[in-house]
């Protein structure tokens, strides 16, 4: 009886412990989801020099965001997907923006930063900055299919990664890559990489120590 009791007594340990290795493995899992749609390069590609013009009417390009991780985001207020997501590339920039990360919104509307401010006052965006290419002709350099088309850029100023089409950038399992990315070394990409192990870096350890609890367990 006593026996017995000891048993009943263990399975509500018994069980903690296997919620805690589900949750371990779940975390490991999502460290490593790459997001539907972005394909990221076997090698990073050296990108074409585009030119375009910020809300002061300076002329920019790419090479004035090295040192960062970049997601240049292709897109037109006249398309309606561009317009859907922006809200929520304006989330990802104001979660992840600064030093180390910007996203880079670059409309290709004829009328230039005249229609970006008038769509970002519409919907309510307060985190991106302001380009345009009026001329369009960043859609002929990067060999776009169509917009939106979003462009991963390295902190070297390499592109390692692209998606076409729309995207849902501040779902968390996006968040959670682009922080992997962010995390790696300068010179360095994913794709050279190989599995992202920047946020799950302890996450053996975890998995580990769950186990240990568990066989310890079982052997009371």
């Amino acid at each position: 009886m006593t026996r017995a009791t000891s048993t009943f007594a263990t399975l509500p340990r018994i069980w903690l412990a296997g919620m805690c290795l589900a949750l371990a493995s779940s975390h490991l899992v999502l460290a490593q989801e790459q997001p539907k749609n972005l394909v990221m390069h076997a090698a990073p590609k050296q990108i074409a020099v585009i030119e375009f013009q910020d809300d002061d009417g300076r002329t920019r390009s790419v090479a004035d965001f090295r040192g960062k991780v970049v997601l240049l985001n292709i897109w037109a207020t006249w398309c309606g997907p561009c317009r859907k997501e922006m809200p929520a590339l304006d989330r990802l920039q104001a979660v992840l923006g600064g030093s180390d990360f910007e996203v880079v919104p670059l409309s290709i509307d004829r009328t230039g930063v005249a229609a970006v401010r008038g769509f970002y006052a519409e919907v309510g965006v307060r985190h991106l900055a302001t380009y345009a290419d009026a001329s369009g002709s960043v859609t002929r350099k990067l060999d776009t299919l169509g917009v939106p088309t979003t462009v991963l850029i390295d902190r070297d100023g390499r592109e390692i990664g692209r998606l076409t089409g729309p995207a849902e950038w501040d779902a968390p399992a996006m968040i959670e890559f682009m922080r992997g990315i962010i995390a790696q070394p300068s010179g360095t990409t994913r794709a050279e990489a190989g599995p992202d192990r920047s946020r799950d870096a302890d996450a053996p350890g975890t998995l580990t120590r769950g186990l240990n609890w568990f066989k310890a367990l079982l052997g009371r």
